[in-house]
């Protein structure tokens, strides 16, 4: 991969979009909406060459989660459907807020909560071969679009959101 490589934690998040179905994928471009339901990312694709307007992608030009499940499904990157289901409506917003961006942190406390811990090392190895792949893809990664917000969420609702 040329640029930046993304936290490997950012692979959970594009699992949670993937088991969420907040991923809508067309020709040339997909819809990925995000944890909390507060924004839509375009990822716009040609050849190699992939754009998103999430902030990973944007502000730090690392292929974001958006990029990421892309990826995972168009079958560019390994993606285990079997495991996909542990990361099921996890508001990743949220979490990374509260544990102020250490995405290993706030992957931790998923791993704690949530899954089952029989399945937790297979999960982490899974995610880790992932990530090998990732450093092998000829993928160019470029700024998109900013997101969408969807202004109907309420600040009560974000708030309620964040207290789960």
């Amino acid at each position: 991969m040329t640029g930046k490589l993304p936290p490997i934690e950012k692979l959970y998040e594009a699992y949670s979009a993937i088991a969420d179905g907040r991923v809508s994928l067309r020709e040339g471009e997909a819809e990925v909406v995000s944890s909390d339901g507060s924004k839509a990312y375009k990822v716009v694709w040609q050849g190699n060459t992939y754009s998103s307007g999430d902030n990973a992608t944007y502000w730090q030009g690392y292929p974001g989660y958006p990029i990421l499940a892309v990826l995972m499904l168009q079958g560019k990157l390994p993606m285990n459907p079997e495991i996909a289901g542990c990361f099921r409506g996890i508001n990743w917003r949220c979490l990374n807020a509260k544990h102020r961006a250490d995405y290993a942190s706030a992957a931790a406390e998923v791993f704690q909560k949530q899954i089952p811990e029989a399945k937790a090392e297979a999960i982490r190895e899974t995610v880790r071969q992932a990530y090998e792949e990732l450093k092998k893809l000829e993928l160019t990664v470029k700024r998109g679009k900013r997101a969408q917000s969807f202004s109907s969420r309420s600040l009560a609702a974000e708030e309620e959101g964040c207290s789960r």
